[in-house]
């Protein structure tokens, strides 16, 4: 306990510090850009360089505090004793993947320190020595962790059988060396399911398979990877991600969702069905301005789920609709997978901010019709249809929130800020509007935010890096050109080709969730999709639709127990009352693959 508070100590704080310092810097470019028309060279460097510290110390918050993400459908079906042993398992894997990093590690920060940056003149070594102090402190919270939750008896079972495994491995080289590409089904497709499959958190997985398959299979040095992971983790625009987060997290506490939703509720509030229609309206708003579901979920759900359940609304139907809500959301910017595909791939932030409205709407229509048949029974006792009154008053009360997706959006196309600064223009407007306009701002819950913004900031980002060292790998062994030219022959051109998109991407959606899959395919899909003539902004949002749907499909996917989390509802009660929304949103994604002017006709 003394050491788990030690390590709290020396990276939740300084992590808290870099969101709020990194939305600092990037505000302050803004306005001395735009209102004195003096631009502040240093500070995309300096938040860049930080940048990797925030990531790094994240991904050590989130293993401290088992947030990672990770599938866990099978440890829930073990019993007692096998998934002690399991869990064990994956950590005593976490703990080879941080030793084997070390030396990587060492040697990519002296070949950076002689690098030194343009503007403040530092040596690049004091950015990348980040993941090295990373990569200590998980190995330190790895053996932590088995002190604190193994027997003696499975730790050391557990070390041996990792030792087994890579023996095995060892002795096996020589037959690797004949297998050519399919030693990729090996590593990057059996490994990975084996250890996805275990609860290893995905990042740990795409971490411990790259390594394997390059010390088993290759003479490529390890330092690739750990300069792999440099990359991914350190492209500009992903420091939107924990801004956005952040930015979630704000609208709550001040109480901007709240008024959001209220005055939907005064509009629609009294018909049948007419919350439901409610949760959907401010899912759609609510996305416009956190980029994040979980953060968006927990936002609507408190304020309207007690008061539908008065109304005779079943728990699984709630909780089903909360799903498919999260999922219909997914293309509505500023969503951290739009972020992470226009990172990736190329593709303009701008122009899948744009495209990503009307393929919500097509969702948001299927769900309403699935609530129009569902809530014939609704009791409608007690409710009163909102005066006239009551709905100006509640306008009036949640204009300044109705206002923020509108300036986010001006702010971007204006050319105000970037994609990258535009998030701490909305966290400065959210700052003001809760302490002059609903004068309500915990100080308090500000310390925890940030803390809890830098975790799952981290537990993404770790991924997003883990996957661009995989997905080089992937290309170094001539998967990527055999995959482009498969894709390009399939039967039936475009619609063939979209149809096995939408697929791959909602089962990758499923296991994998949105952004490892997007970092992962999509440098890969994409450019099939350009020389089949395919839009590059139709294509996103079929791929990024596919995937939200999987992401909330069970039994595998985790935004669907996210929504049983958030509600307080077990799964077992959602989990045969979430397929009409799904059904539906299928239908709807099938719209949106065949009707690129659904995605691309306000570019």
């Amino acid at each position: 306990m003394r050491l788990d508070r030690t390590l709290a100590l020396i990276t939740e704080l300084p992590a808290a510090v870099l969101v709020a310092l990194e939305t600092l810097i990037l505000f302050a470019g803004v306005i001395s850009r735009y209102v004195f028309n003096a631009p502040l060279t240093w500070s995309d460097e300096l938040a860049s360089i930080l940048f990797l510290w925030l990531a790094m110390l994240g991904a050590v918050i989130a293993l401290r505090r088992d947030e990672h993400m990770r599938l866990t459908t099978f440890l829930g079906l073990m019993g007692p004793r096998r998934r002690a042993w399991v869990e064990t398992l994956g950590v005593v894997v976490v703990l080879v993947f941080a030793l084997l990093m070390l030396e990587p590690a060492y040697e990519h920060f002296l070949d950076q320190w002689v690098v030194t940056t343009p503007a403040l003149d530092w040596h690049d070594g004091v950015r990348v020595a980040a993941i090295g102090v990373g990569c200590v402190l998980l190995l330190v919270i790895a053996l932590a962790r088995l002190a604190e939750r193994a027997s003696l008896q499975d730790a050391l079972s557990c070390i041996v059988f990792v030792a087994f495994v890579a023996g095995g491995l060892w002795w096996l080289k020589p037959v690797f060396a004949q297998l050519g590409n399919w030693n990729l089904l090996i590593f990057f497709v059996a490994m990975v399911a084996f250890c996805v499959v275990l609860g290893l958190p995905i990042a740990f997985a795409f971490g411990i398979a790259t390594l394997a398959y390059l010390i088993f299979t290759t003479s490529t040095p390890l330092t690739i990877v750990v300069s792999r992971m440099d990359e991914g983790m350190s492209h500009i625009i992903l420091l939107s991600v924990p801004l956005f987060v952040f930015l979630g997290a704000l609208i709550e506490m001040t109480g901007l969702a709240r008024a959001m939703v209220d005055f939907l509720a005064t509009l629609i509030g009294h018909v049948r069905g007419g919350l439901q229609y409610v949760l959907l309206g401010a899912m759609y708003l609510v996305s416009g301005i956190s980029g994040s579901k979980a953060a968006d979920m927990a936002a609507v759900a408190p304020a309207l789920l007690p008061e539908m359940k008065k109304r005779g609304a079943k728990e699984g139907d709630l909780v089903a609709l909360l799903s498919a809500s999260g999922a219909m959301s997914e293309t509505i910017p500023p969503s951290l997978v739009l972020i992470t595909i226009g990172a990736v791939t190329g593709v303009s932030i701008a122009a899948l901010f744009t495209g990503g409205l009307l393929p919500a709407v097509v969702g948001m229509l299927a769900l309403g019709i699935v609530v129009y048949f569902q809530s014939h029974g609704e009791n409608m006792r007690g409710v009163t249809r909102a005066s006239g009154a009551q709905i100006r008053k509640a306008l009036w009360i949640a204009l300044p929130a109705l206002a923020l997706p509108f300036v986010i959006r001006t702010v971007v196309v204006e050319g105000v800020a970037t994609a990258t600064e535009v998030s701490t223009v909305g966290i400065a407007y959210t700052v003001l509007a809760g302490l002059f306009v609903y004068r309500q701002f915990n100080w308090k819950r500000l310390l925890p935010m940030l803390v809890e913004t830098a975790s799952l900031s981290g537990a993404i980002l770790l991924i997003i890096g883990c996957a661009t060292a995989m997905a080089w790998a992937l290309t170094q062994s001539g998967f990527s050109k055999a995959l482009v030219e498969l894709m390009a022959v399939v039967p039936g051109g475009k619609a063939g080709f979209m149809a096995i998109s939408v697929i791959a991407f909602t089962i990758l959606g499923s296991v994998l969730e949105g952004i490892p899959a997007v970092v992962l395919f999509g440098p890969l899909l994409f450019p099939v999709a350009r020389a089949l003539g395919i839009h590059e902004v139709h294509y996103a949002m079929t791929a990024i639709f596919a995937m939200g749907l999987g992401l909330f499909t069970p039994p595998f996917g985790v935004g669907f127990y996210a929504a049983c989390a958030i509600s307080k509802v077990a799964p077992d009660k959602a989990i045969g009352r979430v397929w009409p929304h799904l059904g539906a949103l299928f239908l709807a994604l099938i719209v949106i693959a065949a009707i690129p002017w659904i995605s691309t006709g306000f570019l």
